[in-house]
C-alpha cells in the first residue's frame, strides 16, 4: 500500500531539487552545485496490460557534463521481484530516452537498505547478462542532524534525513532541531518553512518521529496565521472553528501530495462540521490515490 511517508521519500525530489547535491554528496557520487532538475514522466508501462511505474523520474542537467535520468524509488522493506523491477526500469528509461540512468533507492530502515544496495544479476550458468547497481540514501548514510543552526542552513536535506530517522532513538533530538530550524526560517522565507512542516506532518504520520512533531506543536506555536488543525482549535476553541481547521488540513495534505481537488470535492470538506468525519477523511488523505477517495468509506455518502 502507498503510504505518505513512501510519498515524501520520493516527491521531495521533485519538489525541492536543492536536495540533490547534498545527497550526492553523501553518496560520494559528484555532482555540480549548478544543474538544471526536470520531471519525466514515470510511466514505463509498454503497449502490454501489465502496468509499470517509476516512484519519480527526473532529468538531470549538470553544468560540468552531459544530462542524465535519475529514477527514485522509496522502499519500506524487502519486496520480492522487485529487483527485476528496477533492472527493467532502468534498461527502459535509457532506451526511451537515450540518456544514462541511475537508480536511487531511499530507505528507513538498515535491513532494507542493506538489501536495496544489491548488487543484483541477471544471468544463468556463470555468465551475467545484466548488473544493477541501486545506490542507496538511509540510516547508514544519511546524517542525524539535531543542531537547530545546521538544519536551518540545508532544510532539505535535514527533512529527508528526518524520514530516515523517524524510528531511531535520535528522532526526539532530530524534531526539536527541525522545529527550531522551521521557526528560524520562518522569518525571511515563510512559504519555504510553511511547506516543510506540512511535509514533515504528513509523510512522519505515526511514525515515533511523528508523534514527537505533534508533542512539540501542541504545546507551542511555531506557525501562527497558518490555519493548521491544532491552532484553528487551540485560538477559536468552537467545533466549528476546528471544523474549519480539519478542512483546512485536509485540503493541505492532498496539496502537498499532489491530488487534484475538484470544486465539488473542495466544497463538500469545507462545508463540512461533523468532527468525527473530518478526522477520518483527515486520516484517509494520507494515503487516497484520488480526493474523492475520501468519501469511499463513509456510511452515507451523500450526507455532510
Amino acid at each position: 500500500m502507498v503510504t505518505s511517508a513512501h510519498e515524501g521519500m520520493h516527491r521531495i525530489f521533485q519538489e525541492r531539487p536543492e536536495i540533490l547535491a547534498p545527497v550526492f554528496g553523501v553518496l560520494g557520487v559528484p555532482l555540480p552545485a549548478k544543474v538544471t532538475v526536470d520531471a519525466v514522466t514515470t510511466d514505463v508501462t509498454e503497449a502490454r496490460p501489465l502496468e509499470r511505474r517509476v516512484d519519480t523520474v527526473l532529468r538531470i542537467g549538470p553544468s560540468d557534463g552531459e544530462d542524465f535520468l535519475l529514477a527514485i524509488e522509496s522502499q519500506s522493506g524487502k519486496v520480492a521481484g522487485k529487483e527485476a523491477s528496477w533492472a527493467y526500469y532502468v534498461a527502459f528509461l535509457q532506451a526511451k530516452f537515450g540518456l544514462p540512468v541511475l537508480l536511487l533507492v531511499v530507505c528507513q530502515d538498515r535491513a532494507t537498505a542493506k538489501w536495496a544496495a544489491g548488487p543484483f544479476d541477471c544471468g544463468t550458468r556463470g555468465w551475467t547478462a545484466q548488473r544493477t547497481y541501486p545506490l542507496v540514501a538511509g540510516p547508514d548514510n544519511l546524517p542525524v542532524i539535531t543542531d537547530a543552526r545546521t538544519a536551518a542552513k540545508n532544510l532539505a536535506l535535514a527533512v529527508l534525513s528526518a524520514l530516515a530517522h523517524a524510528r531511531s532513538a535520535d528522532c526526539d533530538a532530530i524534531m526539536e532541531g527541525i522545529v527550531a530550524a522551521l521557526q528560524m526560517t520562518r522569518d525571511s522565507d515563510p512559504e519555504t518553512a510553511d511547506y516543510f512542516f506540512d511535509f514533515l506532518e504528513i509523510s512522519l504520520g505515526n511514525s515515533p518521529a511523528g508523534k514527537k512533531l505533534k508533542e512539540i506543536m501542541s504545546f507551542v506555536s511555531y506557525f501562527p496565521g497558518r490555519g493548521t488543525v491544532r491552532e484553528t482549535a487551540y485560538l477559536e476553541g468552537t467545533a466549528a472553528g476546528r471544523a474549519e481547521g480539519e478542512a483546512k488540513g485536509i485540503l493541505a495534505v492532498l496539496e502537498v501530495r499532489g491530488i487534484p481537488v475538484s470544486a465539488g470535492v473542495r466544497e463538500r470538506i469545507t462545508s463540512c462540521t461533523d468532527l468525527e468525519r473530518l478526522d477520518a477523511w483527515l486520516e484517509r488523505s494520507r494515503t487516497v490515490a484520488r480526493a474523492e477517495d475520501l468519501f469511499a468509506e463513509d456510511e452515507d455518502p451523500e450526507a455532510d
